[in-house]
């Protein structure tokens, strides 16, 4: 008599939490305010303005976007400021900083409109593997959000999970 291969995993009373469920669908872009500067450091005031106001803002509809400089200059606060309200007529979001910046605040948005009671109680897994860009703060945020309910939580594949909270109580 063959012995029965039982799926354990499938079995288990494990809750998955996968990130990507929560992923806001969209375009994100990120807008180089180096671009504008005078050989990409040097910020030139009249120029600077003069260059907004012929850019074509549109571009941006209902789009995520993140405002920021990849050169090492030293740019005033300001400018980000003026970019933005360039933007905000037209952008979904946006925030200063890249775009991991721009996902790990979308985010903040999202994990904190979650209603966690679900879980209490649960073993959960947070899913670790993604094939979307799910930056590492959600997944120190879920955790936070989700260890004030679950039993008890591990990040990674049900197959190969690593503990990483048990409730003392629970």
């Amino acid at each position: 008599m063959e012995d029965e291969i039982i799926n354990k995993v499938a079995n288990s009373i494990l809750v998955v939490f996968d990130l990507e469920d929560y992923y806001p669908t969209g375009i994100r872009t990120q807008i180089d305010i180096s671009q504008w500067l005078f050989d990409g450091f040097l910020l030139k005031e009249k120029d600077f303005r003069s260059e907004l106001k012929k850019h074509d803002w549109s571009q941006y509809q209902d789009q995520y976007v993140a405002i920021n400089c990849s050169t090492d200059a030293i740019v005033p606060a300001w400018a980000s400021i003026l970019v933005a309200i360039q933007l905000a007529p037209f952008a979904k979001k946006i925030i200063n900083g890249t775009l991991e910046d721009l996902d790990a605040s979308l985010y903040e948005e999202l994990l904190s409109e979650i209603d966690y009671s679900v879980y209490e109680n649960k073993s959960i897994i947070i899913k670790g593997c993604s094939r979307k860009p799910v930056p590492m703060r959600a997944y120190v945020l879920a955790a936070q959000y989700l260890q004030r309910f679950a039993r008890s939580i591990m990040y990674g594949e049900a197959c190969s999970a690593v503990p990483l909270y048990k409730s003392p109580g629970r």
